[in-house]
């Protein structure tokens, strides 16, 4: 069986989670982590739109676009 190596950013976390004792602990967690990866996917976009690699035509583009993988019945 292969051994599991564990970036240092992983254990860190699993260090943190560890002391979390009670649900209401959990959901505050789960809240900073999505409040986290959201300011992550504003400040890209902000930047893609600073760069002009997004603007309002493109966004009008993509305007009720689907992307699902589409499955057979």
């Amino acid at each position: 069986m292969e051994a599991i190596t564990f970036t240092p950013a992983q254990v860190h976390v699993f260090n943190l989670v560890s002391h979390i004792k009670s649900s209401l602990g959990l959901e505050h967690l789960r809240q900073q982590l999505a409040a986290f990866y959201a300011k992550q996917v504003d400040d890209e976009m902000d930047r893609l739109w600073e760069n002009g690699q997004w603007d309002e035509k493109r966004m009008q583009e993509l305007r009720g676009s689907h992307f699902r993988t589409p499955y057979k019945k």
